[in-house]
């Protein structure tokens, strides 16, 4: 899984006009909650953290979030971004704090490998599910799975429970549902 390194410092105002003018002051407001610990209001700077974003945007990522007056990191994740639905700009970040000693369920997504032989004997390749829900470490987990289907050939299928996975790793999909098939296409059934 992806790991990034974000500081923070702790806020003390709040309010409309005072995260105004921290947004102003180049910087974003965020929470931090989770792992059975109070609340926490942070500041972060909005340049390196929007850096930051783009990095994991859309993937499993441990952020190890540095908070000033604290003498270890903490181990989060990002729960929710706002942003400005006129300008896009960053309104308020949420973090979760998450222990990585205790399983977790995360959706990977898959990453389909090659061509498969079927299509290119008329055949259509449909994608029934580009994720897969797993368990496990936090860091154990991967940021892909990928599934091989260059042998699919027309009316071949692979399911969940054809995608090999590490022994402290645990599937929480149904293992019987459909990943991928190669499908007879319109035209092809028409010509035969």
């Amino acid at each position: 899984m992806i790991q990034v390194d974000i500081s923070a410092s702790k806020r003390d105002s709040f309010g409309k006009c005072a995260m105004r003018r921290l947004r102003v002051s180049g910087n974003t407001p965020a929470v931090l909650y989770g792992n059975g610990k109070d609340v926490m209001a942070l500041q972060l700077e909005t340049t390196p953290f929007l850096k930051s974003l783009f990095q994991i945007s859309r993937k499993n990522a441990i952020v190890n979030l540095s908070i000033s007056g604290d003498d270890t990191p903490r181990h989060v994740m990002m729960k929710e971004i706002q942003t400005d639905p006129v300008d896009d700009s960053l309104i308020h970040a949420d973090f979760f704090e998450i222990n990585l000693q205790q399983p977790k369920a995360f959706t990977v997504p898959i990453e389909f490998v090659g061509t498969a032989k079927g299509t290119d004997l008329g055949g259509d390749l449909v994608i029934h599910n580009a994720s897969i829900q797993i368990e496990g470490l936090p860091l154990d987990v991967p940021d892909t799975v990928s599934v091989d289907i260059t042998d699919l050939a027309i009316g071949d299928s692979i399911t969940y429970s054809a995608i090999g996975l590490s022994d402290n790793l645990k599937m929480v999909s149904d293992a019987t549902a459909l990943c991928v098939e190669v499908v007879v296409t319109v035209a092809t059934a028409a010509a035969e």
